[in-house]
């Protein structure tokens, strides 16, 4: 099985949160009241960047630790830092030049993208580094 199957199968709440963003980041969003919020829209894309990300950690944890499933530095980085951007940024191209003007592109929305991802990347990697250490302890007491 190549790597981005077996990832893929590994991480399904990951992979529906990226369909979830590009469907939202593609609609035609209705009025609503939420609308008059000031920045309500930078907060929902920090939220949602955020979230996939955190969700993503989660999923890693899970198949870290039930199934030996090991991710190098690398492939972490790539996955929970450096892909979430990237997806932010061509989201963001794309709304821009592709949809005609129902939706626009914006710097700060990429950038509320970014500090999601960043935020959660670093809750990720500060709860990993705990459990770990938590995991680690346990196993040189028995």
């Amino acid at each position: 099985m190549t790597f981005p199957v077996k990832t893929l199968r590994l991480f399904p709440l990951t992979a529906i949160s990226v369909v979830l963003i590009f469907v939202l980041s593609f609609f035609t969003p209705p009025h609503t009241p939420l609308s008059d919020v000031a920045m309500i829209d930078k907060w929902t894309h920090l939220v949602m960047y955020g979230g996939t990300v955190g969700v993503f950690w989660m999923e890693y944890w899970r198949v870290y630790y039930r199934r030996g499933f090991f991710l190098g530095a690398t492939a972490l980085v790539l996955l929970a830092f450096v892909v979430p951007v990237a997806l932010g940024g061509v989201i963001e191209l794309l709304q821009a030049y592709c949809t005609g003007g129902r939706r626009s592109g914006e710097w700060l929305d990429f950038l509320a993208d970014s500090l999601g991802v960043v935020l959660a990347c670093l809750a990720g990697l500060t709860i990993l580094k705990t459990l770990a250490r938590r995991l680690w302890a346990r196993d040189f007491q028995e």
